[in-house]
């Protein structure tokens, strides 16, 4: 019997960011996302860290999973050249279906919308809805004040302590790979 494809959903940023280690990163993780045999699933823009993620599990031959709403594609470059590419009429349905196709969730640099993205999981299984592993690339230090965020919530009294557990942090791409590893086989 053979074993369904591992799928990982990357919220990331459209746009590169400041710093060449972002796409580096991005770089990185779409290669060893293919070399892995684990499927991309992210928001199928050809744009920014998206873009690169996708064009690197490409390029190994990986395979790739898109879902864009049809409001977004002319300014995010719908990327149709996926392994399954599919045009949603709002954000919440592409977020709910690249939810719904994946088997983990991992954060690399973004912005707003990238947050929206990881708050909602993080919302979810917070309140039990779900128990998908989430995981944050913190390239370069990027997501510190997300970290010291959380700790707010939860020092402040808004969360419980058990939020921050739910996220398990990575500096590098080769400990996100470990990390990622460690909750397929467990």
């Amino acid at each position: 019997m053979t074993q369904p494809q591992i799928s990982v959903c990357v919220f990331c940023g459209s746009r590169l960011g400041a710093k060449e280690s972002y796409a580096e990163a991005a770089t990185k993780t779409g290669e060893m996302l293919a070399k892995r045999g684990w499927r991309l699933v992210y928001g199928a823009g050809d744009v920014g860290l998206m873009g690169t993620v996708a064009r690197a599990a490409q390029e190994v031959g990986g395979a790739t999973f898109g879902v864009i709403p049809e409001h977004l594609f002319s300014r995010e470059v719908g990327k149709r050249d996926l392994t399954t590419y599919i045009v949603t009429e709002t954000m919440h349905e592409r977020k709910k279906v690249m939810f719904m196709n994946s088997d983990a969730i991992v954060l690399l640099p973004g912005g707003a919308g990238s947050l929206d993205e990881i708050f909602e999981v993080l919302t979810w299984r917070q309140i039990g809805l779900h128990g998908k592993p989430i995981l944050i690339l913190n390239t370069d230090g990027y997501w510190e004040p997300l970290r010291a965020l959380i700790d707010q919530f939860i020092n402040e009294g808004f969360a419980d302590p058990s939020i921050g557990e739910f996220l398990i942090w990575a500096d590098t791409v080769p400990e996100l790979e470990a990390a990622l590893a460690g909750t397929f086989d467990a």
